[in-house]
């Protein structure tokens, strides 16, 4: 929506923010997004270079815009896209190591909930921890659309790291046998953001390497990969938006 806003980070110009948002990391995967999957996409945010666009997606408004790196960096631009532009629902996109024997390079996974190392969770207040979860409707919207497109995507839990190249010995190991399928900087941040502002947020993630195999993708391969989860992505944003 566009409308007058206290955002720092933030200036919508030459077009609306649409309901539905989908959030790469990478503010040129964005643009790359719009370019390639939106009709007439517009950019609607130049602001510290965290580009934003908004195009139709099959007849439906939808805006792409980067989150930057980590859970600090999402949950500005989420909170700020739920309270300030009337966003209804985010949709993180982006790129995952594997933890889980039965994760293979290139599936997509489907973040159901995600554990974290992070305290970002703290500030809401909460007596005990709180659960970062997606929003089920939105998840169950991703699912039937990965059948449709016969894309191989496994649900489940991820880990939202702190850190990318973690100090803490032993903790891939942990983190396997609880059963997290991979590991990721940004959701957690996400699915707390979303639940705090009453909105609705899902994490949809192309897996790039294996954390124990070594194996990871050839830039070739990403590109790939990459199209098969923004093809989910796209199909899951049309459906969310009533």
């Amino acid at each position: 929506m566009n409308k007058t806003s206290i955002s720092a980070s933030i200036s919508v110009k030459d077009a609306d923010i649409a309901n539905v948002v989908l959030m790469p990391g990478d503010p040129l995967r964005a643009k790359h997004v719009a370019e390639r999957y939106l009709e007439n996409p517009v950019c609607f945010n130049t602001v510290r270079n965290m580009l934003g666009y908004t195009g139709t997606y099959k007849g439906k408004k939808i805006s792409v815009m980067g989150s930057g790196m980590g859970i600090p960096s999402m949950g500005i631009y989420a909170t700020e896209l739920y309270t300030q532009f009337d966003v209804d629902a985010i949709i993180r996109i982006g790129s995952a190591g594997a933890l889980s024997d039965r994760i293979k390079i290139r599936d997509v996974v489907i973040a159901m909930a995600a554990s974290t190392d992070s305290n970002y969770g703290n500030a809401f207040g909460l007596h005990g921890y709180f659960a970062p979860a997606a929003d089920y409707g939105m998840l169950s919207h991703a699912v039937e659309a990965s059948k449709k497109l016969s894309i191989n995507a496994v649900v489940g839990t991820v880990y939202t790291s702190d850190h990318f190249y973690n100090p803490c010995s032993g903790i891939n190991e942990c983190l396997r046998n609880l059963g997290h399928l991979a590991v990721e900087m940004e959701t957690a941040g996400l699915y707390w953001t979303a639940a705090a502002c009453h909105k609705k947020a899902l994490s949809i993630l192309t897996i790039s390497d294996h954390i124990f195999t070594g194996e990871a993708l050839s830039a070739e391969d990403r590109q790939e990969s990459f199209r098969e989860m923004m093809e989910l992505a796209m199909e899951t944003a049309w459906q969310s938006i009533e």
